[in-house]
């Protein structure tokens, strides 16, 4: 400014002012403009911050912040103070940290106070409190402190000097403190301490950001969560820590599947599967019930057999919309047994299994695409989920399911495995009792599990059938371990109650953890046929029921 008045001057001397008036530009610094608060967007597609509160509140201001003169601080641990705190930042936008306690004896820079010969703030001392040593100090043997309380005095200091850093490249100018404690501020860092009682005046961000915040839910990520939504993030809790189960996180991340996604919490991780999780969620594609996970949030009853026969179950015995709304009708009876929502669905016989070796030797017919399609698409359309199952006779599982792919890839329909028409190389079918290995199934699995991480697919169900322990070898080795399915066990054995519940018992019997099971019910082979209310009061209650 001083120069342009000079050459104002100079200027209006050549008109009319006397030499006497000029004046030489000024030599002295103008003052420096304060700094304004500015943001930047994550540079990553997904981002997970993990931690404590504190941890968690910076890095998330060290992630989004580049200037901030004003900071909000609360002190850690004092959930109330951080609620008001939050609030505070959100209306000011400025970054929310969460600092140390100051304890007993110790000093800190009171409100009002700009240098660190500030009057003393103490607290009185309560059981648990623990001494902060000095920067630097290390605790004697002979300390009264135990490891615990020295190694938490240790991460109060490093969280003060990270705080000071933090400060000083934010060119913070103010630091507005929220509650009643007191909080340990960094030394040697010139800011203005001021009780949120009499805050600064908001002013606007440079450019807010654009990106969603999905946090885990509880008080260790509120700090985060605000001071992301200070930047002009959208925040969104996702309550059962999966965004694929979440559907207002389904509907945000795929009405804009280029935004940069900030997770918070170690209970959305890791990171990879985050990832992937995230990915789902983008496609907007969903199951019938509006998730992209099928379990807890419901049960499946299906109705079993073949497009083209009414031999193989009470699916043939009608036609794809007739065949819809018999299902529907179906898991309509199931309702009032549980407190879960109940999905219809149909469990279509893809590859039958043959008494002739057929020319491929394979001792199983497979049913081509075109004959299946209808009724996939028909549940596809009416909301009905769909599994194929696969009765593979001297075929492997694998081999058979890569020639379903086509109808596999879409969102609403799984698989199933039938071990008891699985042949071995010298056996054929009603001589025994099929079965297949642990191993084999593994490989289905992960084959399956491909299909839906590459397309990014909601999870599949895969379902097992099984009557006898010896139809699946080595059970206790099955990877159940893969987010992109669900395993359930369908029990299969049929009869009276008694023998029905015996089997049941029996399978369930060292099963490996995270295996879930279902049921089979018989119109023709029970005596009698359970009736749903009979069906869900087993234990525990089934997650699929299927009937033949």
């Amino acid at each position: 400014m001083a120069a342009a008045i000079a050459t104002l001057s100079v200027v209006g001397a050549s008109c009319s002012m006397p030499p006497a008036v000029l004046r030489p530009p000024s030599l002295e610094t103008p003052a420096a403009e304060p700094a304004q608060a500015a943001v930047r967007a994550p540079e990553d597609d997904v981002t997970l911050l993990v931690g404590d509160a504190a941890q968690m509140a910076l890095r998330a201001s060290e992630l989004i912040w580049t200037s901030a003169p004003t900071v909000v601080v609360s002190v850690a641990g004092d959930t109330e103070a951080t609620d008001d705190a939050a609030d505070l930042a959100v209306e000011l936008g400025a970054p929310l940290v969460l600092a140390a306690p100051v304890h007993a004896g110790a000093t800190s820079r009171a409100p009002g106070a700009t240098t660190t010969s500030s009057p003393e703030a103490t607290t009185t001392p309560t059981p648990g409190d623990r001494p902060a040593p000095s920067p630097g100090a290390t605790p004697s043997l002979s300390s009264p402190a135990t490891p615990s309380a020295s190694a938490a005095a240790e991460a109060d200091a490093t969280l003060t000097g990270l705080l000071g850093e933090a400060f000083e490249r934010w060119e913070t100018t103010t630091v507005v403190v929220v509650g009643d404690g007191v909080p340990a501020l960094p030394e040697g860092v010139d800011v203005d301490v001021i009780d949120s009682t009499d805050p600064p005046e908001s002013g606007p961000l440079v450019e807010p950001i654009d990106a969603v915040v999905l946090a885990a839910p509880g008080a260790r990520t509120a700090a985060a969560s605000a001071t992301l939504a200070a930047a002009g993030a959208t925040v969104l809790t996702v309550a059962d820590v999966d965004p694929r189960d979440d559907p207002a996180a389904i509907e945000l991340l795929s009405d804009e599947p280029d935004i940069p996604v900030v997770a918070l919490g170690a209970r959305l991780g890791p990171a990879d599967r985050l990832t992937r999780r995230v990915a789902t969620a983008r496609t907007g594609l969903t199951l019938p019930d509006g998730r992209q996970t099928l379990f807890p949030h419901q049960r499946l009853v299906a109705l079993y057999g073949h497009p083209q026969t009414t031999a193989l179950g009470v699916l043939g015995e009608q036609g794809p919309v007739e065949s819809v709304e018999r299902a529907r009708e179906l898991a309509a009876e199931y309702e009032p047994s549980t407190g879960e929502a109940v999905l219809p669905a149909f469990e279509i016989i893809a590859s039958v299994a043959a008494v002739d070796a057929g020319p491929d030797g394979d001792y199983s017919n497979e049913t081509p695409i075109s004959v299946l399609r209808p009724y996939v698409e028909a549940a596809g359309e009416a909301g009905v989920y769909v599994v194929l199952d696969l009765q593979s006779g001297r075929s492997d599982f694998v081999s058979q399911a890569k020639e379903y792919v086509e109808l596999l890839a879409l969102p609403h329909v799984g698989l199933a495995l039938d071990p008891e028409w699985r042949l071995g190389p010298n056996q054929v079918h009603l001589r025994q009792i099929g079965s297949v290995s642990a191993a084999e199934v593994n490989e289905v699995i992960d084959w399956l599990a491909g299909v839906v991480r590459e397309r990014s697919l909601p999870q599949k169900l895969l379902l097992l059938h099984q009557f006898q322990q010896r139809m699946i070898t080595d059970r206790t080795t099955l990877d159940l371990g893969r987010d992109e399915l669900a395993v359930v066990v369908q029990m299969d054995g049929d009869g009276t109650p008694g023998q029905k519940l015996a089997t049941w018992r029996a399978l369930r019997a060292d099963a490996p953890e995270g295996l879930l099971f279902g049921w089979k019910n018989f119109y023709d082979e029970d005596e009698p046929t359970f009736t749903p209310e009979q069906t869900m009061a087993v234990t525990p209650t089934p997650w699929w029921v299927s009937y033949q």
